[in-house]
Formats: structure tokens, C-alpha cells, sequence
């Protein structure tokens, strides 16, 4: 008893100290995000995240911003994303719009509205209390990569980037579960 109190304990607690940092830093650790290219001179835009998941609380919780540079000053652009749909057809989904500053940049953000409609395709209700809750009665859209375009409104000029959908992880269905236990995700 008296060598695990002195060797072998202070051993095993540092390594178990030393694996839980790690785990923590590792499950932390974030890609940044794609910045835009210096060498491109023309209307560029990128999307944070680059990565969604379609877990319903998990996507109408994060934030979905596009942010561009390039395009005419003072103009307006709109954001569509480009798709396949199930006849093999390719579908402009509306997702966003945004105005451009003096110097050419703008930023639009993906409200909530747009997420739950047009990602999850579902729509927004509400219960006995009044409260906003999601209804999901459809599949979402289809996991994978998709191009969003952003189209210049009084001039030619468009930017595309990409946009990764995924599947929703275990956690996520874990907390639609949850969601649907509390009464905030209705499921038809």
C-alpha cells in the first residue's frame, strides 16, 4: 500500500491529468476559416462556418455568415445556394442577401428563418405557451457540398464558394431528442 502511495498514484493521476488537457485541447481546436486569396483581384467570398450539420437545435443555433470583397461599392448581392434536387435538376435556393459597404466588402448573415425553411425544410410554429418550436414534418436537404453563389445586383459581377453539409453527428440527434422531450422540436 505504502509504494501505491508513493509511486504509483502520483503517476497514474498525472497521466490522467495529461489525457484530460489533451482531450480538451483537441476537441477545442477549430479550422479556421479560408481567408480570402490576395493574388484574386476580382469579387471573392467566403462562408464561416465552412461546415454545417443538419441536427435541428445544432444548426438554428450557429451562425451562418458569408462575407465578400471585390464587388462594386454601395451595390447589393444576393446569395443562392446551388443544389441537385430529386429529379436531377439543378435548384437556386435563396439564402441570403447583403448590402456592400464604400469599399467593396459586405457581410450576410443566414437568419434562423431561412436555416429552418430551407435547410431542415420544416417551419416554425408554436405551442400551448406561445413559444416558438420547429416543426419538422419533412426530410432536410441532402448531405453534401454545395455552391453558394453571390450575384452582384447592379453589376456582372458573382463569387462562388463552397458550403459542406453534414449529416447530423451523434450529439446532434442526441439534443433533437432532447429537444423533442422538452417540447421545442415537434416531429410529424
Amino acid at each position: 500500500m505504502n509504494i501505491f502511495k508513493k509511486w504509483l498514484f502520483p503517476k497514474l493521476f498525472l497521466g490522467f491529468l495529461v489525457s484530460v488537457v489533451l482531450v480538451f485541447m483537441i476537441s477545442g481546436c477549430a479550422v479556421a476559416p479560408k481567408g480570402f486569396d490576395p493574388k484574386i483581384k476580382g469579387p471573392q467570398m467566403i462562408v464561416e462556418p465552412g461546415e454545417i450539420s443538419l441536427g435541428v437545435a445544432k444548426l438554428t443555433r450557429t451562425p451562418i455568415v458569408f462575407k465578400g470583397k471585390g464587388f462594386q461599392p454601395e451595390d447589393s448581392v444576393f446569395i443562392t445556394l446551388i443544389g441537385v434536387n430529386k429529379n436531377g435538376k439543378t435548384v437556386h435556393v435563396p439564402i441570403a442577401d447583403g448590402e456592400v459597404d464604400k469599399k467593396g466588402s459586405f457581410v450576410a448573415k443566414v437568419s434562423t428563418l431561412v436555416k429552418v425553411s430551407e435547410f431542415l425544410n420544416a417551419r416554425i410554429g408554436s405551442n400551448k405557451k406561445m413559444e416558438n418550436i420547429i416543426v419538422v414534418s419533412k426530410p432536410p436537404i441532402s448531405p453534401r457540398t454545395y455552391t453558394a453563389r453571390a450575384v452582384s445586383m447592379e453589376s456582372d459581377k458573382i463569387a462562388v464558394c463552397k458550403l459542406v453539409v453534414k449529416a447530423p453527428s451523434g450529439g446532434d440527434k442526441f439534443k433533437d431528442w432532447l429537444g423533442v422531450r422538452l417540447g421545442k422540436i415537434v416531429k410529424k
